[in-house]
């Protein structure tokens, strides 16, 4: 029998305060489920603005304990009560100081799953992110959810291969890439990159960016959110350029088999002869 699963992206804009962004969300999240999706991720920093475009000590105050805080608890009761697994990227609180872009990963039944923590952090103008985060602790996580195995991969992550093929060795069938990319350098690989890690690591990825002017920059959020097969082939259209958009679309993952059992990239690895790339 076919195994097929129905996923869920979210691109939007910022409303303008934490609380109307995460109802906002929870709306969408409720109309996913209305047209069958089993899964949904959101988009980087997903109830915030983007706020690393300046340095500023006020906006540690968007930091909540995972998964300990009030909003993974509430999607945990969404997630139960919709039966649908969640990815919830968030600004993550240790402990004062010490602060993470993470995410939490939801199942179907509510039960919190654990957390990927962003591993690579730009310091560039426009994307001041050592300012607010640490570089991330615990690896490359792959969950075992009731869609099967999820891998999270936040937005300037997708630049380096490592940990794509990292996820793809731990399991994953499904890798989320929460993203908030503006136009810019950035904009004509958007369409090249993830889907080149599909096929590098044969399985699915969802790529999430927001859309949109927010006030604390002039840059543009570029939206164009899509999921892309192992074959590095878009899933229906990439969303609007400009417009918060849902996006739900139907993934065959019998295709992941089939395409690993035509390129044997897992078996003609050669990690014995990889030594230099853990070299600085």
């Amino acid at each position: 029998m076919a195994r097929t699963v129905r996923a869920a992206l979210l691109q939007t804009d910022w409303t303008g305060d934490k609380g109307t962004m995460i109802d906002k969300h929870e709306v969408q999240a409720r109309e996913a489920a209305k047209q069958g999706a089993q899964v949904m991720c959101f988009q980087e920093l997903f109830y915030g603005p983007y706020f690393c475009q300046v340095q500023e000590p006020e906006y540690y105050s968007y930091t909540e304990p995972i998964p300990d805080g009030p909003t993974t608890k509430r999607f945990q009761a969404l997630a139960k009560e919709l039966g649908m697994v969640l990815i919830l990227p968030m600004y993550e609180i240790v402990q004062p100081g010490l602060y993470y872009n993470a995410a939490a990963v939801i199942d179907a039944d509510g039960k919190y799953l654990g957390k990927y923590r962003k591993q690579h952090i730009p310091q560039v103008k426009g994307f001041w992110e050592k300012y607010y985060f640490t570089p991330g602790s615990g690896g490359y996580p792959v969950f075992d959810t009731a869609v099967g195995k999820v891998g999270v991969y936040i937005c300037y992550d997708r630049h380096f291969p490592e940990g794509w093929r990292a996820l793809g060795l731990n399991g994953a069938e499904i890798v989320f890439n929460p993203s908030a990319t503006s136009r810019g350098l950035s904009e004509y690989i958007w369409k090249i990159e993830q889907p080149a890690a599909a096929v590098a690591n044969i399985y699915y990825v969802g790529a999430i960016n927001r859309v949109g002017i927010e006030p604390l920059g002039d840059d543009d959020f570029y939206g164009q959110s899509y999921f892309v097969d192992p074959e590095g082939k878009f899933v229906g259209n990439q969303g609007d350029a400009h417009k918060p958009e849902l996006i739900v679309r139907d993934l065959d993952m019998d295709k992941i088999k089939t395409v690993r059992d035509r390129w044997a990239f897992y078996r003609d690895r050669r990690p014995d002869a990889y030594d230099e790339l853990v070299e600085r």
